[in-house]
């Protein structure tokens, strides 16, 4: 018999309209499952099981009474990053410096998610501010993958990834300014989606100047990523830029029904932004991903990208001031983490007209990429260029250089479509043969989020079992079952 955690959103929110089960019985289910399991991967920072059982009980009552015209994912349970403010909820932004902020108000993203009637369970566990890609904070357990619980869930948005393969929820908000969210997707066996840049407001605050970082989903399938994206989606008033939106009764799931044709596919496997070896795993995922793409009827090419010498200390130079805008007082620095005063101590030393310098020339790397790859429909990568780290792999708190040497090594493909901010999605296409998950990215042009959307949930008809991804250790019969449950 299926589990209510192993079924997908949609399949919730179906079960919901069909009285099979109701959005407390599916509250108090993924509540259980976290005070269980949450602390073993690392989930949650924060749960809020009153504010998540009330809002369960209004749910249920609105289905009842008026199905039809409820929102699509109502009543369906999901999880904030605990870098989104969320009113009247504590916030850590992943540091025990900020370990006791409650805001005042929410963020755009959050107040969208809760107007399209998800339901959070609590703030999902995130490094400090945000930084580093893998999660291990001073205020949590360390988030770990649930196929291997020696192995980092990724991050920034490790928490969420954890929740998600771990059947704590079915699907979860995640942020990505380097790849954030295509990151704990790849470890965590995920579709995880950046969008286009401003296609999800970062109102109110708008910390991030760069442009780098984008809101975004992940879950356990395709068409699940595009429903939460719809919820998420639309420009502010008060938004700097934005992507054009989809026009009015059109929608991002509905685009999952919808052939993508026949596409010319970039695809290049040398490591853009670190020195290093792609592991033969990642190599053998993205080949396999070509093959299917090839086999799907697209044209796939070998390219060299063209990503200027540049790039990459521009792009260093603006983390780090974006790791220095972290208002604290003088006396906070020192519980920092190391990596964190370290990437602070980079960001002071930049002057006004260095940053400014650094930004314009990480715009005019974006536009040589951009043109290069003007031509092309979409491009093919692996997510990463290993299989998941062991959980203290990638840190190192002796040396924060070498520790960020390491993360530019172990993602070396991801951060440039931060950069170009064209949309690019992680999906869970290969297995190495311990079980281990190895996702493959696809990029897409900017602001064609729904084109990138069609190509993925191609990709996903052709290798799910009963719509979902296999796993070759421990075939699903649902969403997924965490082996160690």
């Amino acid at each position: 018999m299926t589990e209510l955690h192993e079924l997908t959103a949609l399949d919730l929110a179906a079960a919901y309209r069909r009285r099979d089960t109701s959005p407390r019985e599916v509250v108090d289910h993924f509540l259980a499952r976290i005070e269980a399991h949450s602390d073993a991967v690392g989930a949650f920072v924060t749960v809020t099981a009153a504010t998540a059982r009330r809002s369960a009980d209004a749910a249920t009552e609105r289905l009842r009474h008026a199905p039809a015209v409820a929102p699509l994912l109502l009543g369906v349970p999901t999880g904030i990053k605990d870098l989104n403010q969320t009113a009247g909820v504590r916030t850590t932004f992943g540091s025990a410096v900020t370990a006791d902020t409650v805001p005042e108000v929410s963020d755009e993203l959050v107040v969208r998610i809760e107007r399209a009637g998800l339901i959070s369970l609590g703030k999902t566990n995130t490094p400090e501010f945000g930084s580093p890609c893998y999660t291990e904070p001073e205020v949590a357990p360390p988030a770990r993958t649930a196929y291997d619980l020696a192995r980092s869930a990724g991050g920034s948005s490790g928490g969420a990834g954890a929740a998600v393969a771990a059947g704590l929820l079915p699907l979860a908000q995640g942020s990505d300014g380097g790849g954030s969210i295509r990151i704990p997707a790849s470890v965590c066996g995920l579709v995880g989606l950046k969008p286009s840049r401003g296609r999800v407001s970062a109102a109110p605050v708008y910390g991030d100047v760069s442009g780098l970082s984008a809101a975004g989903p992940l879950a356990t399938t395709v068409r699940d990523a595009a429903a939460l994206l719809d919820a998420m989606t639309g420009p502010a008033v008060g938004d700097p830029t934005w992507a054009a939106p989809l026009v009015d009764g059109d929608s991002f799931l509905a685009h999952c029904d919808r052939a993508p044709g026949r596409l010319r596919i970039a695809r290049f496997s040398t490591p853009p932004i670190a020195d290093g070896p792609v592991h033969p795993e990642a190599q053998a995922a993205y080949e396999r991903a070509t093959m299917l793409l090839t086999e799907l009827g697209h044209q796939v090419e070998d390219i060299e990208l063209g990503l200027p010498a540049s790039t990459v200390p521009v792009f260093e130079t603006v983390w780090s001031v974006g790791a220095a805008s972290w208002p604290l007082p003088p006396a906070a620095e020192a519980r920092l983490r190391p990596l964190t005063r370290w990437l602070r101590e980079r960001g002071r030393a930049v002057s006004g007209p260095g940053f400014a310098g650094a930004l314009v020339g990480m715009r005019q790397a974006a536009a040589t990429v951009l043109r290069g790859l003007a031509e092309y429909d979409a491009v093919l990568t692996p997510t990463l260029a290993q299989p998941p780290a062991l959980v203290g792999g990638l840190r190192n708190d002796e040396d924060p250089a070498a520790d960020f040497e390491a993360q530019k090594r172990f993602t070396p493909f991801t951060a440039i479509w931060n950069v170009t901010g064209m949309p690019a999605v992680s999906l869970p296409l290969h297995w190495t043969p311990a079980g281990l998950p190895v996702g493959i990215m696809l990029a897409g042009r900017p602001g064609e989020d729904a084109p990138l959307i069609r190509l993925g949930a191609q990709v996903e008809a052709a290798c799910v079992v009963d719509g979902r991804w296999p796993h070759p250790a421990t075939p699903f019969t649902g969403a997924h079952r965490p082996p160690w449950a």
